[in-house]
């Protein structure tokens, strides 16, 4: 895997943002160079819901859209499901990103093009983040990242007897057994795949294996948006490894992957804004 350290090109902060009963860590990356007008991105990093840490951000996707593209990305460290399960991981990232609005002017952040991105269970709390602020009305996304996502407590075509060495069948009924403890009626916000009504969320890009767990849900939920009217791209690879260019990023299909990703977002970068303030206030 990538290694977790901080990418010596860019700078890092950590910092609290609060939260009703405490508060939650959370790094912020920026390019070094001043920041004016830049883009805004809420990064939440993977581990099923029960492990990973913020720090997962500096082998992540999001480290290139800060060298290259000059975002700002914050990386929230949301409550673990083996000590919290379901919602905090939703509060916190839904915190996060009221935190990304209200800090955007002091970070050089452009309040018209915030997005929110993570990997596999971050990706599925960014499509569950996207949900709450469309319904809440609180934030307008301008675009949203769901990486190979984790989306569907339900057993899918390829989630059933996968047997792939990062993530299989037994780790993901656990994962959601443990996050979803306590929980009677399992909440779109939960399982985003669970939505009914996907119109009027952010434009969206992701990538997935097409022999990895998430693979047929992703696929689904693509399909779905693209069905409600919302401008959704995802590429599919040809392997088993989920988080494929995380684990192994020197592999010829991970620099593919990653490359593709960057030309994805900087296609959006010119193309997606969403004003704030047309559909509510915090």
């Amino acid at each position: 895997m990538k290694p977790m350290r901080p990418d010596p090109d860019i700078l890092v902060w950590k910092l609290r943002i609060p939260r009703e009963g405490g508060s939650i860590p959370a790094l912020l990356l920026s390019p070094k160079e001043t920041v004016s007008e830049a883009t805004g991105v809420l990064w939440l990093h993977g581990g099923g819901y029960f492990a990973g840490m913020k720090e997962m951000v500096h082998a992540s996707r999001a480290v290139d859209l800060v060298k290259r593209f000059g975002a700002v990305v914050l990386a929230p460290g949301y409550r673990l499901s083996l000590w919290a399960p379901y919602p905090a991981a939703l509060e916190d990232g839904y915190a996060a990103l009221l935190y990304l609005k209200e800090h955007a002017a002091d970070w050089g952040v452009r309040s018209d093009q915030l997005m929110v991105g993570g990997e596999s269970a971050g990706g599925g709390l960014c499509a569950a983040v996207c949900l709450r602020a469309r319904d809440e009305g609180t934030v307008r996304v301008a675009f949203q990242m769901p990486l190979y996502p984790m989306l569907d407590d339900r057993d899918t075509e390829s989630s059933r007897e996968n047997h792939g060495g990062v993530w299989n069948t037994r780790r993901n009924h656990l994962a959601w057994k443990i996050y979803l403890r306590g929980t009677d009626r399992v909440s779109p916000y939960a399982a985003p795949a669970r939505a009914e009504d996907l119109a009027d969320l952010p434009p969206a890009y992701s990538f997935v294996g097409d022999g990895e767990p998430f693979y047929a849900e992703t696929v689904r939920y693509f399909a779905r948006l693209r069905a409600a009217g919302i401008s959704a791209e995802l590429d599919v690879y040809h392997t088993d490894m989920h988080a494929f260019d995380m684990m192994d990023p020197d592999a010829a299909l991970s620099h593919q992957a990653a490359e593709t990703f960057n030309q994805h977002f900087a296609a959006a970068q010119q193309r997606f804004f969403a004003p704030q303030g047309e559909r509510g206030e915090l």
